[in-house]
């Protein structure tokens, strides 16, 4: 998924930007220079590598056609994505299917390595940038938007490559009976975003109404089963559309690295998320039974993940900030390695990866390659490290940068949401 920052705003396209003076505008255009040099991020492209993409672009559909009888045809299914209003690049989509004894997803995902591989210089240049990095308002991609945006997005009303995540689930308990994952050709028949979707779920008239409603009664079964099971869940109180989107990514992320490890046996690109001590997760607790109007149900003390979940969902609404500050000021910081041993501890799984973003996280990138080729890269462990140190640098650099606007008066949301407009001072009165 693209950057979903103030996807929930519901009103960002029925505001106008914010306005900022020339003075103003040179001195955050100074602050992103100087966060570029301080963390090592990388903004423009080189020729070589715009050249590159720009060449990827040319007889789009011509080529997608000559893949056709060499992948599995999955346009005659319905499918969708869902974005939030202001993305750039659609990177994967939803089809879904009952049947008498199963219910079967398919995640299909942007087969980005059929355009960025070892041999590009698009690859190389990703693997150095290691992500997309947000800042409000401004985006480093990692991929040339020339390609990203276009060939690579799943895009409305055309053919596209992709890799598919097939999943059959049992209808009882959502287990998978079977995982396929291979190269497709999909026709996404809209693009929604997440108030749209919204919409569409409470519109039984609407197109892809009963397709979405029976995703999103899989993906609530599917939540609450994460939750029965550990994972912590910080954001209890997301709306349908992004449960869906979170809950689907989550189980093709998780159907795909294992696949990886038990049927393959291959190393990857693995996240690993180790656990607070006992000690550090008794600190937080404490600070969030100490909080005004707040209590820990006594029957979920012993498993902090699950007095947290319990907690969020009957606190105030004032204090939810405070408890999932309280949290994450414990957690480690979770790493990409090689070796996924140690599981995410987070989100209760022994074995988890990233499959689902390939157009803005390295990781997903290399994921796709190995799975394709069944050849993992020899510097494997060198791209687990640096997917990890870009990671950590991007979001350092999103934290000083909305730090920064705050001090000059601005608001970060608004202007992630909004978009910035120059105008003299004259002008704005």
């Amino acid at each position: 998924m693209s950057n979903d920052a103030g996807a929930q705003q519901g009103t960002i396209e029925d505001q106008g930007p914010v306005e900022v003076s020339p003075e103003l505008a040179r001195q955050i255009e100074n602050k992103r220079e100087d966060l570029f040099e301080k963390f090592e991020l990388h903004d423009e492209f080189p020729p070589e590598v715009i050249e590159e993409a720009e060449e990827r672009t040319e007889d789009v559909q011509e080529e997608i056609q000559s893949e056709v009888e060499e992948r599995a045809d999955m346009r005659p299914l319905p499918t969708w994505t869902t974005d939030p209003v202001d993305a750039q690049d659609f990177d994967d989509a939803i089809s879904v299917l009952e049947r008498d004894d199963e219910y079967v997803v398919w995640v299909h995902i942007a087969d980005v390595t059929h355009y960025v591989h070892p041999d590009s210089a698009m690859w190389d240049e990703a693997i150095d940038r290691g992500n997309t990095v947000y800042l409000p308002g401004y985006t480093m991609h990692m991929l040339p938007p020339v390609l990203a945006e276009t060939v690579c997005s799943l895009v409305p009303e055309e053919d596209r490559l992709a890799h598919t995540v097939e999943m059959h689930l049992d209808k009882e308990d959502l287990s998978y009976q079977n995982i396929e994952i291979y190269k497709s050709v999909i026709h996404s028949d809209e693009r929604l975003t997440y108030k749209e979707t919204e919409a569409r779920l409470d519109d039984e008239d609407a197109p892809l109404h009963d397709e979405i409603s029976l995703v999103f009664e899989l993906a609530d079964q599917m939540h609450e089963q994460r939750k029965e099971e550990g994972s912590l869940v910080l954001n209890p109180r997301r709306d349908r559309a992004h449960t869906i989107i979170e809950e689907c990514m989550l189980k093709a992320n998780k159907a795909v690295t294992h696949e990886l490890m038990w049927n393959r046996g291959v190393e990857a690109v693995y996240r690993v998320h180790p656990q607070p001590s006992p000690d550090e997760w008794d600190d937080a607790l404490r600070e969030i039974q100490e909080l005004d109007g707040v209590s820990i149900p006594g029957d979920s003390w012993d498993d902090p993940r699950k007095a947290v979940n319990a907690t969020l969902e009957q606190a105030p609404e004032r204090q939810l900030g405070k408890i999932q500050w309280a949290v994450m000021k414990v957690m480690p910081r979770a790493k990409y390695m090689n070796d996924p041993f140690g599981g995410h501890h987070a989100l209760n799984f022994e074995i988890y990866g990233h499959f689902t973003s390939p157009i803005r996280r390295m990781s997903d990138l290399v994921n796709h390659w190995i799975v394709y080729q069944n050849d993992v890269p020899e510097n494997l462990v060198e791209l687990c490290d640096t997917a990890s140190d870009k990671q950590k640098a991007g979001e350092s650099a999103e934290r000083e940068y909305r730090n920064f606007l705050e001090e000059v008066g601005l608001d970060p949301d608004a202007i992630n949401n909004r978009g910035m407009e120059v105008v003299d001072e004259d002008e704005a009165e």
